[in-house]
């Protein structure tokens, strides 16, 4: 690990004008958490010049769960384990919470926040280990090394010629599905977006990896409440049951009339594709048809048809299918 300046900060506006003192040109890195940013530091792949702890901002806004019937906000400095064993997550809003308890080890979600977990980086091997100079998301414009060795664990979704480097995380994959806005703080002031604009395909462009502005925080996620919460379940497939990042997972919220009928669906995959992936094409697919396995199947045919496998990772198409039918089927037979 290299030389870094550090800073403590007690609020937002101070993490702001921490991170704008700094010079410009240098690497600055906000510090919750540090799940992610240490471990990265430790290998080299990040080697910011100044790091800012925001710790502190979990005596504010970002350090609350609030609940109500509009829904539900949780603040980006709430830990992982915390959330998943809110009562009113776990009640209402499940698909949240299994996404968080299937996510890491207890040690670890006792560390990691919200805001820093939808931001992690890949695990792609190349990408953690500088000794191989080509990695377009480390060294833009070196090359992909992926795309000619192993990529077993690669996305089947999203991918591009410059990268085929796989999201991780499990959590960003209820958000996006729930519809949810992610609350942020910057130079400019506050603003919110859709979850499903923060994270940026690859394209040309892959060490870009989010909408994020310079200095921008997130401060928290807003949820809405819909008929589908309840009736949620987060599916993951993975080599062993212990902590471990999935090969496959389907996020998965339904509305069902009392004849199985679908009156709304929301769905997204995790452990196939380069960003956390709503699966749009799949919701359509099973709108206004009862829930059987027959409409399952044709929902994950739909999730996966433009798919773009490689030798090492066409598994993953036939695998994320079968997740996805398992999960609908599963969603469909809950009790709410």
């Amino acid at each position: 690990m290299r030389p870094f300046i550090y800073e403590r900060v007690d609020g937002p506006q101070a993490a702001l004008a921490a991170f704008a003192a700094a010079p410009a040109d240098a690497d600055r890195q906000y510090l919750a958490g540090g799940t992610t940013l240490v471990d990265l530091m430790k290998l080299e792949v990040m080697r910011p010049q100044v790091v800012i702890d925001i710790n502190a901002l979990d005596r504010t806004a970002a350090g609350r769960i609030d609940a109500s019937p509009r829904g539900l906000r949780l603040g980006a400095m709430i830990r992982m384990g915390d959330a998943a064993e809110h009562p009113v997550v776990a009640r209402d809003y499940p698909l949240i919470a299994q996404t968080l308890k299937l996510a890491a080890s207890q040690q670890l979600r006792n560390m990691a926040r919200l805001g820093g977990n939808v931001l992690q980086r890949t695990r792609c091997p190349y990408f953690r280990d500088v000794s191989y100079p080509a990695c377009n998301k480390r060294n833009p414009g070196s090359g992909c090394t992926a795309l000619e060795s192993i990529h077993r664990d690669h996305a089947v979704l999203g991918a591009s010629d410059a990268c085929i480097a796989l999201y991780p995380g499990d959590f960003a994959q209820a958000l996006i599905a729930l519809d949810a806005l992610v609350e942020l703080a910057g130079p400019e002031g506050e603003r919110r977006i859709s979850f499903g604009e923060l994270h940026r395909m690859p394209g040309d462009s892959p060490h870009l990896e989010t909408t994020l502005q310079p200095g921008e925080l997130i401060t928290g996620f807003l949820v809405p409440a819909a008929p589908w919460t309840r009736r949620s379940l987060y599916l993951k497939v993975r080599q062993r049951e212990s902590y471990e990042f999935a090969l496959a997972s389907a996020a998965v919220a339904l509305d069902l009339d009392a004849d199985r009928m679908v009156r709304g669906a929301r769905i997204a995959l995790g452990g196939v594709a380069t960003i956390p992936w709503r699966a749009q094409d799949a919701e359509a697919a099973v709108l206004g048809k009862s829930l059987d396995e027959q409409a399952a199947a044709a929902a994950a045919d739909a999730a996966f048809a433009n798919a773009k496998p490689r030798t090492d990772n066409a598994y993953k198409v036939a695998l994320g299918k079968r997740t996805l039918v398992r999960a609908l089927l599963q969603a469909a037979t809950m009790e709410t």
